[in-house]
């Protein structure tokens, strides 16, 4: 007979919110088995069943940030305009972080552990060389990612920006003016 089961994936759920919310505000330092148990009103117990540590837990937060992340970009559909697809990716990649910005802060900080080339081997840069590749069909590789970084550079900075606070405007003006500097090409030099 199978053991019962006895942490639901509610708690799962509410920690991992908790832990990117404590992570992100305060960073990884600040996350411990005890405090995030206190903020869930559960047990240290269920921190360690659930997920083994508080090295555990803030990978689980950074494995949460970007599946939820991978699904806003998968949600984006594929059409036969790549200008309009990377305009949509970009959108999604705006939809993301306003929904999940605990997580979005977690992922893509010094805690998140995404630095360097790891990131750019993720499936979700994939994603994005892939829509500029379509837009640049002959061009090298190499410059295929450039212009890949260049745009997400460009995304995590007005991002970053809107969830710092720091552009003027209600939500619709900045969701605007956002789409409006997606859709200015950069020059490809």
């Amino acid at each position: 007979m199978a053991r019962p089961r006895q942490y639901d994936d509610a708690l799962h759920r509410r920690l991992l919110n908790l832990a990117s919310e404590l992570i992100s505000t305060d960073g990884a330092d600040a996350l411990s088995v005890r405090t995030l148990a206190a903020r869930a009103d559960t047990t240290t117990a269920a921190i360690y069943t659930l997920f083994g540590g508080r090295a555990q837990v803030v990978d689980a937060v950074v494995a949460e940030g970007l599946a939820r992340f991978a699904a806003h970009l998968d949600a984006v559909g594929r059409t036969g305009d790549a200008g309009t697809d990377l305009t949509a990716l970009g959108m999604a990649y705006r939809a993301s972080a306003l929904a999940n910005p605990h997580f979005y802060r977690v992922m893509f900080s010094a805690s998140g552990l995404r630095t360097g080339a790891a990131s750019l081997t993720e499936p979700t840069f994939a994603i994005l060389r892939s829509a500029v590749a379509r837009l640049m069909p002959t061009a090298p590789e190499e410059q295929v990612e450039d212009q890949a970084v260049r745009a997400w550079g460009l995304v995590h900075g007005l991002v970053s920006l809107e969830l710092g606070g720091l552009l003027p405007g209600s939500e619709a003006e900045r969701a605007a003016r956002y789409r409006r500097m997606l859709r200015t090409p950069p020059p490809l030099g």
